[in-house]
């Protein structure tokens, strides 16, 4: 039978809020499963009933252990961020491409301020083909997802590059005690095999993934991962070693015009461009050392990226279309060291570094016709360089009163090499950023905390030294390599034993620059400074394993800075967000989840005069245990709703229509309701 089990928690006073973290039994830890309990039941831990009164540094960090995951219904890889109070996961375009992230009041495109470690190594892509910072979640195999430990705000001192909205580390951990075998199959062609083994000392797993979705045009999705880990434990001192496979090709449906809908050109699966999509690759090798005090970790990645894309369909080229083609090809490798030292049981300090290196061959954006090329817009190769560098002091001010000051530096280096020559050149930028998290023990059940912070944001290196607009030839506007951002924040954390959990958190949030996408060139674009002030509130309730309840909600007010009252609305940026769930286990075999997730209207132009509408959501899900067998299924957008996924506002040209194109509401819909079946089964 599936054990579940608790390790152990290792909280600390330094930034990171866990030095290990509780899980399933823990498929690469140092220690055999004690085979000599009579294990008459599975035991459900869920991650938020963790007590942190006294060990969180703030409100807004949490963790998520493998059994608050499992149960709900997920569409897609991605959604497992959405297991953050207060963040959501869309999207536009093809299920092979990164999804579109949400998160206080931040419209996060691929990822950028918004950043994602696996088993310790960046997922983010800096001066990517598709956009900085791109964030693509579909190599994550969440099976073997133990835990996800989670900050919001830039007040961290061991987060950098692209956390000032947040952080996320996802661990693989989660084991069983026998191969497991798992089996999808559901509406639109969906079908996944899983399988995966693992002892004290080794993890292998296999993921396989096809989908034909419910658009006109079949997605043809074809998605491969794989991933082997193994743990040995040497003198104290934990060793490990990642290895991570992922192949991925799809056609997509992006974004369609809501007037072709409207005057019947196409439905809401219709498209107008039918050769988009694309392929993608990634190979990573993780090596990590580690015990009490030390972490060290090295890690080499290739990966190739190749995007089909048509936004504005012939509103630039009337002959061939607006088709274009983005390309990245990379190889990447870094490494992190930290070191935590105690004086006394009142205060430690902990000291640490990091690298990362990008070789980019192939950074190129092509104007294509059904995928054929016409011609080269972009093609360069860059070579960039991220370093940063962390110390921090955690000291026990006095019984009630925790103090965490923390200094941060990071230094960006790069160099370019494009086609047309004067866009060639090198920069470097450097930042010095403090941090600053108080926490006051009111009562046993009742934490306050104070959190200030500095962060930032790096801009696509070719921004740096553009001179020339590659598509017109004209002036181009150079951007900083490093943007700075604020973040200051109050909350409260309630805490009745290991049932009721309840935060609540004032924030306010600026960036010097704001990333804006560009519905017309399928890129970002730096714009002015913005502030994000708001009020977020998380309620997490457990009857044991029987029923937990979760429950968030969020409310922004996100505004650009100097702009006047009546244009400083920042589009795409959603103010109001509330996700709930049920899960129920009704007795030994039977289990139930439903998951509610509603989007209020974000504004899509900076006066406001146009919205995206809302969006309610609502997946469902039902488990059936026998024995060694588990059947699930799942019941995706159980309510078949309509609404938008994502909605731009931009100009663009049909058949027909004036030179000048037409500005109108471009959206993806939500997928259509879809029944999935799982057999899951270990021998």
């Amino acid at each position: 039978m599936r054990i579940t089990t608790l390790l152990a928690i290792s909280l600390s006073m330094s930034p990171s809020l866990f030095a290990q973290s509780p899980a399933r039994m823990d498929l690469e830890s140092d220690e055999k499963p004690d085979t000599t309990l009579d294990v008459l039941e599975e035991v459900m831990v869920y991650g938020r009933s963790t007590e942190l009164i006294g060990t969180a540094s703030s409100a807004s960090q949490g963790f998520v252990g493998l059994d608050d995951m499992e149960p709900p219904p997920r569409l897609r890889v991605g959604e497992l961020v959405e297991a953050i109070p207060g963040m959501i996961a869309t999207q536009h375009s093809g299920t092979g491409k990164a999804n579109q992230y949400f998160l206080r009041g931040f419209n996060l495109d691929h990822g950028t301020d918004f950043s994602v470690r696996l088993n310790g190594m960046p997922l983010n892509m800096r001066t990517h083909g598709h956009g900085q910072g791109y964030l693509d979640l579909n190599p994550v195999i969440p099976e073997l997802v133990q835990t996800i430990e989670y900050e919001k705000g830039p007040y961290s001192a061991r987060k950098g590059d692209f956390s000032s909205a947040g952080s996320l580390d996802f661990t693989y951990g989660a084991a069983f005690d026998a191969p497991l075998l798992k089996v999808t199959a559901g509406n639109y062609g969906f079908r996944r095999a899983l399988f995966a083994t693992s002892n004290h000392q080794y993890t292998a797993a296999i993921d396989v993934t096809r989908y034909r979705g419910p658009w006109e045009i079949d997605e043809n999705l074809t998605q491969q991962k794989a991933h082997l880990g193994w743990t040995s434990v040497l003198d104290e001192k934990r060793a490990q070693v990642h290895v991570d496979v992922y192949d991925a090709t799809w056609r997509a449906t992006d974004q369609i015009p809501l007037r072709a809908v409207q005057e019947g050109l196409i439905d809401s699966g219709g498209f107008i461009d039918p050769d988009l999509g694309g392929n993608s690759q990634r190979y990573s090798l993780n090596a990590s050392i580690s015990d009490a005090t030390m972490q060290g970790r090295v890690y080499a990645v290739s990966s190739d990226f190749q995007l089909f894309s048509n936004f504005t369909y012939l509103l630039e080229n009337a002959e061939f279309g607006d088709e274009f083609e983005q390309l990245d090809s990379r190889s990447s490798y870094g490494g992190f060291f930290e070191k935590t030292y105690t004086f006394d049981n009142n205060v430690s300090y902990t000291l640490g570094g990091e690298f990362h290196h990008d070789d980019i061959d192939t950074l190129g954006l092509n104007q294509t016709n059904s995928r054929a090329r016409i011609s080269s817009i972009r093609a360069d190769t860059v070579r960039q360089t991220y370093l940063g560098a962390h110390a921090d002091i955690a000291w026990q001010v006095s019984e009630r009163l925790r103090a965490n000051l923390g200094l941060r530096a990071d230094y960006f280096t790069v160099n370019i090499n494009a086609r047309l020559a004067i866009n060639s050149g090198s920069d470097t930028d450097r930042q010095i950023s403090p941090k600053l998290n108080l926490a006051y023990r009111m009562s046993d059940d009742i934490e306050i905390y104070f959190n200030a912070g500095r962060g930032m944001h790096s801009n696509d290196a070719r921004g740096a030294v553009i001179s020339l607009d590659p598509k017109t030839g004209d002036p181009a506007d150079r951007t900083p390599l490093l943007v700075p951002s604020l973040g200051r924040e109050f909350g409260l954390r309630y805490e009745s034993d290991e049932r009721l959990k309840v935060t609540a958190t004032l924030f306010d949030i600026e960036l010097d620059s704001e990333l804006v996408f560009v519905g017309d060139g399928g890129a970002t674009e730096a714009n002015d400074g913005s502030r994000r002030r708001g009020f977020e509130a998380a309620v997490f309730y457990s009857l044991g394993p029987t029923l937990t309840f979760d429950f968030a909600y969020t409310k922004t007010r996100a505004r650009y800075r100097g702009a006047p009252a009546t244009a400083d609305a920042i589009p795409g940026s959603i103010e109001t967000t509330l996700a709930a769930g049920i899960n129920s286990r009704w007795n030994d075999n039977f289990a139930t989840s439903i998951r509610v997730r509603y989007l209020g209207g974000a504004p899509l132009l900076e006066d406001n005069s146009v919205s995206s509408g809302k969006s309610l959501l609502t997946n469902a899900a039902a488990t059936l245990t026998l024995g060694k067998t588990e059947i699930k299924l799942e019941a995706l957008n159980l309510l078949d709703s309509d609404d938008f996924d994502v909605a731009y506002y931009y100009e663009s040209r049909l058949q027909g229509e004036p030179e000048q194109g037409v500005s109108d509401v471009h959206y993806h819909p939500l997928e259509p309701r879809s029944l999935r079946l799982t057999l899951q089964r270990q021998f």
